[in-house]
């Protein structure tokens, strides 16, 4: 489980996290929405490892992996312009996880596949369609093993059949014990998806 109890996080002056509490179990899908400046981006960039806070506590109980527990998928997705997809995937799994280039190929080629992305392996971004970049860097995000992966304002821009394209990524990561947690302004995906939904405001409200 993620439990993450009070954790506050202020810029300057400005208070963006205010003891905000809230736990996600591996399978779980906890959808967080609310209005642009609440601190949603924070929020998630905070629970990766990405951004300090100032107090309160992130705690991941019976960690299977002391390594990359939690993951991000951003939103502008964040790949090497100058690697392929499969590049993009390798690349970290050498130079972080210290596989071979045979051992990476092996789990990038997998991870892709499973993604409907066989065949673009060699694709550059430029050369992807925006769907097809979000799932390299949702395939680049799963080749590191998280046990929990955070999605940032994933349906932002897609129409309704691309959204639950990226709903039924969703589903199908929760259900290989992986907890998901999304933030997004789209509460009707939010409401489809989510087996936790909250909202965050001056405070973290659950819904359902």
């Amino acid at each position: 489980m993620l439990k993450v109890e009070k954790l506050s996080k202020s810029f300057g002056s400005k208070k963006v996290l205010d003891q905000i509490s809230f736990e996600v179990s591996k399978g779980d899908i906890a959808i967080i929405t609310g209005p642009s400046g609440v601190g949603k981006t924070t929020l998630i960039r905070c629970l990766s490892s990405l951004e300090t806070y100032d107090s309160g506590s992130i705690e991941i109980t019976e960690r299977s992996t002391d390594e990359h527990p939690v993951g991000l998928v951003f939103q502008n997705f964040n790949l090497y312009p100058h690697l392929s997809a499969m590049g993009n995937i390798t690349f970290p799994l050498m130079k972080v996880k210290g596989m071979s280039k045979s051992e990476a190929e092996t789990k990038a080629k997998e991870i892709l596949d499973s993604l409907g992305l066989s065949g673009l392996e060699k694709s550059y971004p430029y050369q992807l369609s925006g769907g097809q970049q979000q799932r390299v860097a949702i395939a680049r995000a799963l080749a590191m093993d998280p046990e929990y992966l955070c999605f940032d304002e994933p349906t932002s821009a897609l129409d309704s059949k691309l959204r639950d394209s990226v709903g039924q990524i969703l589903v199908d990561i929760a259900k290989k014990d992986t907890g998901v947690i999304v933030i997004t302004h789209d509460r009707e995906f939010a409401e489809k998806y989510s087996t936790k939904l909250y909202e965050l405001g001056s405070d973290l409200v659950r819904i359902n």
